[in-house]
This record gives structure tokens, sequence and C-alpha cells, in this order.
């Protein structure tokens, strides 16, 4: 008999008989001879069973997690129990209030990571492969720059790059960079210095910071401000989690201003309308001012006479995307947009 031929045996009723009552089908892949590589299952679970997976893992709530994957909570439901219908395994305990994964679903949800981003590299060599600036990118920017850079990026490459599809995201560094480590993003323009983990790294240009106050309320000399005028009691400054409050306090190089300053902004534009009000003075980036954001209002800003007193822009991706000629190229234009 052929192996071929042979490749499926049907067990024997009176086997079924010895055995139990059960009467199914039993299937044995036969390997021929000498062939040493294993028999390849057609079971294989599917991308979107493990894109359901990692975006719940992520999430910790089934309704959260349909929303990511842009799905009814129902189909998102169905698609990890037919996972663990196919691997024969829990993987999530489900309760009413709380989801939690097992030890072993913890694992695979690490492992489905990884085949995602792998899969995703596919697609992007065979981008890579096709015309420049072309197809799907998703790029994550971080929030005290997307308000005053995308309205001056997004024209130019709509004209420029008619094939490209951006896909923004605005979030804060720590969750942007998480987002580009485990290959839900493509790429991050943010503000450095910031560890972003094992990157690539395209500075852009340089963003100087700028103190802002009610007019009348300093006298800046020909330099600007300097940092020991500032008064950490009236110093508004954004909440944690936002790196232009790192980036700050750095350049002023005055420790007493982390414990004294008031962190409860969660915008620049919030911030501004305080100062406007008299309740303080803050820092701002020269890409907000130029934007306008001082516009209608009785805040004046002055630059911060300090050693460094500046941020760097910056797009990064992951070390060795097949895409890296895209992102430079993107980088290039970024850049660009400061001349």
């Amino acid at each position: 008999m052929s192996s071929v031929a042979a490749s499926w045996l049907r067990r024997t009723p009176d086997m079924g008989a010895r055995l139990g009552k059960s009467q199914s089908i039993v299937r044995f892949p036969l390997i021929e001879r000498g062939d040493k590589s294993p028999p390849v299952s057609t079971y294989l679970p599917t991308l979107k069973q493990l894109q359901y997976l990692v975006a719940l893992r992520d999430a910790g709530h089934f309704g959260r997690a349909a929303e990511a994957s842009f799905v009814t909570q129902s189909t998102l439901s169905a698609g990890i129990r037919e996972l663990e219908t196919l691997i024969g395994v829990t993987l999530v305990e489900r309760t009413r209030r709380v989801v939690r994964f097992t030890p072993l679903g913890e694992r695979i949800a690490n492992k489905a990571r990884i085949v995602l981003r792998e899969a995703d590299e596919l697609g992007d060599m065979a981008r890579a492969a096709g015309r420049p600036m072309s197809g799907d990118m998703r790029m994550s920017v971080i929030p005290t720059i997307a308000p005053f850079m995308l309205p001056r990026i997004l024209p130019r490459l709509r004209a420029e790059y008619p094939e490209l599809k951006l896909y923004l995201r605005e979030e804060a560094s720590a969750a942007a960079c998480e987002a580009l480590n485990h290959g839900r993003i493509d790429c991050v323009l943010l503000a450095l210095p910031y560890d972003c983990g094992d990157v690539e790294v395209a500075p852009l240009f340089d963003d100087r910071l700028f103190l802002a106050y009610p007019r009348g309320e300093m006298t800046p000399t020909a330099r600007g401000i300097r940092p020991s005028e500032i008064d950490e009691a009236r110093l508004l400054m954004l909440e944690d989690g936002h790196c232009l409050k790192d980036h700050a306090l750095a350049a002023c190089n005055r420790p007493e201003l982390r414990a004294e300053a008031t962190m409860l902004g969660t915008s620049l534009h919030t911030i501004v309308q305080m100062v406007d009000n008299g309740l303080g003075v803050t820092m701002l980036p020269e890409m907000a001012i130029d934007a306008g954001i001082l516009e209608r209002t009785g805040v004046v800003a002055a630059p911060l006479a300090a050693d460094n007193p500046s941020r760097q822009i910056a797009l990064v991706w992951r070390k060795a995307s097949p895409r890296e000629k895209d992102f430079r190229l993107m980088a290039e234009v970024l850049a660009s947009l400061r001349d």
C-alpha cells in the first residue's frame, strides 16, 4: 500500500468495542519511510483569532477588546472560544467582573504577538518592494506634537504620496512605545530624550522651550527668562505621563521645581487657558507657539534661557524593519517642515 493511499487508517468496530463505547473514526497520519519531517497539521489558529486573543490580553475586557478590534463583543468572544476549542485548552477564565488569563494563556498570547508581528512584516516586505510611501502606515504621535504638526504634515503627504494610507493614533510616549514594540503600530513621532526600547531613531529638529506667563507678570532679558526667575509655586505643568514635563524640568535644572510645581494639566491648550486666567505660568514648545496656541489670549512667551532649553523631535521605528526606506523618507518630509 502506498503512503498516499494509506495516509489515513480507519479504526475497526471490534477495536472500538474493546476500547469503549465510542465508534468515532480516529485517523492516524502516516509518514513515508525515510521522511523525517513531522506531519503538518491542517488545524492551525488563524491570524484573526490570534489578534482577538492579544486584543483581550491588552484590554483586559471583552468590550474594550472588541472595540479595539472593530468587531462586536460576541464576534470576539466566539473567535477566542474557537481558538480554545482548536488547541484543546482554556486560555481565559471568564467571570462577570474580570477576565483572567491562565498561565498557558499568557504564554500563548505573548507568542501570538510575535506571530502577528512577523505576519505584519510579510506585508511590509511586499510594500517595500513596491512604490515608496504606499499602502498602510500606522503612526503614533504624542499629544504635545500632534495638534501642532499634523495640520502641516497631512496636506503635503496627501499631495505628494496619494497611495499612502496614514493611520494616526495620539497617545503618550509610554503607550506609543509599547504599541511599537508589540507590533501594533509601525512608527512613533515623539520627543527625545525618551527610552523607547530597541528602535531606530531619525532625529528631525530641535524644538525650543518657552516660558508662557500673563502679560506684564515677568520682564525677560534679551536671552529670555532664566530658570532661577521662575516661581515654583506658580508653575503649572502637564500631569505625569507627558514627557514634555520631564524635558522642561530637566532644562531648568532646578530639582525643587519637580516637588513644588502643580501637575494637573491634561493638554497644553488647557494649561494656556489657566495661565490666561492668572493661575500661574507654564512652559511651551516652540512648535505650539508657532501654531498659534497663544492667539486670542493675554498670554505671552519668552525663550527659556538655560543650557539645554529644547527637546529633540524624532521619528522612531523597530530595528530591521523591511520598511526602513519608507520611514527615512517620512523623516525627511517631517524634518523639511521646520525649514
